[in-house]
């Protein structure tokens, strides 16, 4: 597959998009051989360059903080470094409630691009698109700030204003939106019956309890006589925990169904996710999924993608196409 894109699904939108597997089974790391001497003597000089001669006192822990940080952010648009604080609000994404505006997004080089608005958002209701980029927040330029400090502007407390400059292509000006802050409680799973017996899914985002979810709105479309046909809608859903995915993947295919395949520079780091309960183990996705409606692994479906559609989106689309 293409490489997965991850973005962040904070208050403004956090990781998630990220493919991120909390509490999944951890990959062997190859042991790497000694640390290159010159490059490690250049980093101590300029380590203590900056302890030096920098105008203001900086600490050691600081510095540390910012050299893994770039780091990390040098390798690709979607790589980041998150510490204690952005972990804890990634875990919030994931658990469905965090606060903010509701916009997924990820960096840009003229500031900060939005992946996807949250659907029943302060962002969504305001007309913010897929593909806008933010250029400024509250009159100040996002092209020099790291994703995680556009993110932390764009986060406060409900109810507290905020102004975004934005970019749209085919716009020959800047957009602005005044936007209200507002806790996100997130349901990234919504069901609609349709006539002539079908069925209608919608999938926003995936959290701890998209599979679980998903596996209750099938069982009711099942019971209400809506699942001769399917449509599951994956338009603008930028991705988020990789367990979810291979639940969502796992409620249309067959027991250990391939899912999806990773590959890295070391064999212990090759594996290939299955339609198998250690591998989609997350909330109540295991009783809920052995109790979906048989009809599931049967019915004709039709899935939605788009050019926002990533990350976990992308993986469930793929194996659903790949096992026809």
């Amino acid at each position: 597959m293409k490489n997965l894109r991850a973005a962040f699904l904070l208050g403004a939108g956090l990781c998630a998009g990220v493919l991120v597997s909390v509490g999944l089974q951890a990959f062997a790391i190859k042991q790497t051989s000694s640390l290159p001497l010159q490059e490690v003597r250049q980093f101590t000089s300029v380590f203590n360059a900056v302890k030096d001669f920098y105008v203001d006192d900086v600490s050691d822990q600081e510095l540390l903080q910012f050299a893994m940080e770039g780091m990390v952010s040098g390798l690709d648009p979607h790589s980041s470094f998150l510490d204690a604080d952005g972990f804890k609000d990634m875990d919030e994404a994931t658990h469905g409630s965090f606060g903010g505006l509701g916009l997924e997004v990820t960096k840009d080089p003229s500031g900060v691009r939005v992946v996807s608005p949250i659907d029943d958002t302060p962002a969504a209701a305001a007309g913010v698109r897929a593909g806008d980029i933010i250029i400024k927040i509250d009159g100040e330029a996002c092209a020099d700030l790291t994703l995680e400090d556009a993110v932390k502007r764009m986060r406060g407390e409900p109810k507290t204003k905020i102004h975004l400059e934005v970019a749209r292509k085919g716009a020959m000006k800047p957009l602005h939106f005044n936007l209200e802050r507002a806790i996100i409680k997130t349901k990234s799973v919504k069901m609609q019956p349709l006539k002539d017996s079908l069925g209608y899914i919608r999938i926003s985002q995936f959290q701890e309890r998209t599979a679980e979810d998903l596996a209750a709105q099938l069982n009711e479309l099942a019971r209400t006589k809506h699942l001769k046909g399917l449509v599951l809608d994956l338009r603008n859903d930028p991705g988020g925990l990789l367990q979810a995915a291979i639940g969502v993947s796992a409620a249309f295919l067959p027991p250990n169904s391939d899912i999806v395949s990773t590959k890295g520079r070391a064999p212990q780091s090759d594996y290939v996710f299955k339609a198998i309960e250690s591998d989609y183990r997350a909330g109540n996705a295991v009783k809920a999924l052995a109790e979906l409606t048989p009809e599931a692994k049967t019915v004709p479906m039709v899935v939605l993608i788009n050019s926002s559609s990533a990350s976990a989106s992308e993986i469930v689309a793929g194996a659903l196409q790949d096992h026809k």
